[in-house]
Parts: C-alpha cells; sequence; structure tokens
C-alpha cells in the first residue's frame, strides 16, 4: 500500500484530482483482486490493506438503474434522471447519473464514464470542500 495522506490516491480527493485530470482510478487488493471504486485503504471484501490505486478503463455496462423523481430542490428543474450502477471492464462498481431517459435504459447497455464541471445547482449541493471536485457521469455508447 502506498503512503496514506490527503494527496493519495486511496482517499476521495485523490481520487477526485486523478478524474480532474481524466483519470480514473480503483483501488485494486493484491490479495483477493477485488476491485474498489473510488479507491480506499482497505479492502471491503478481504480487509487486506494491500491495496494499491491503478488506472481504469472508462467502458462498463449498465447493472442496475432507476429514475429519480423527487430530486433535492436545486435539481427538480432536471427531473426526471436517470441514475445508473455501472460495473466497469475491470470489475467494480460505481454509481452516478446516466445522461439517458429512464424508457431507453435497459440492464446490460454498454456505457463510457465522461468527466465534466458540476452545474451550479450541483455545486450548491456539494460540501465546502467538493465544491472543486469534478462530477462522472456515463454515457451510452
Amino acid at each position: 500500500m502506498s503512503d496514506l495522506d490527503a494527496d493519495s490516491p486511496l482517499t476521495l480527493p485523490g481520487f477526485f484530482d486523478a478524474l480532474a485530470d481524466g483519470t480514473l482510478l480503483a483501488g485494486v487488493c493484491g490479495d483477493c483482486g477485488e476491485v474498489l471504486y473510488p479507491p480506499r485503504p482497505a479492502c471491503y471484501a478481504c480487509g487486506s490493506r494491500a491495496v494499491e490505486a491503478e488506472p481504469q478503463s472508462k467502458h462498463g455496462t449498465v447493472y442496475s438503474y432507476t429514475a429519480v423523481h423527487a430530486p433535492p430542490p436545486a435539481l427538480e428543474a432536471e427531473a426526471p434522471y436517470t441514475i445508473a450502477v455501472v460495473e466497469f471492464e475491470e470489475g467494480g462498481r460505481l454509481t452516478g447519473r446516466l445522461d439517458a431517459p429512464y424508457e431507453a435504459v435497459e440492464v446490460g447497455d454498454p456505457v463510457r464514464l465522461r468527466v465534466r464541471e458540476p452545474t451550479d445547482a450541483e455545486r450548491s449541493l456539494a460540501l465546502s470542500y467538493e465544491e472543486d471536485w469534478p462530477l462522472h457521469e456515463f454515457v451510452p455508447e
């Protein structure tokens, strides 16, 4: 395991710094092979601390999805919108917004991760330390 400090890729700030630079990082457990999004210093499958942050592809498939009809007030104008759990090619799953109408999505659909700046409405929901973090969302391929 690499040194763990505020800039470590095994922390949320480190994950979002890499994402802002165009790199999707996952923690990969050296003991059981579990892929962790976002990376963290310990494996939640086996408890090992032999986790390293490794770049991953941004391609995956829809594992599960839902429509959000009652969002926080700042996002009411955008409802309904689709949220998906995506399973990446290397393994591991990440939840995020899917840029497609709910009716057009099916489990198994191929998607890719896109990184973008948050809108003013999205930024208003962020905690102070999250305000500069980019957002990830999925787009159909």
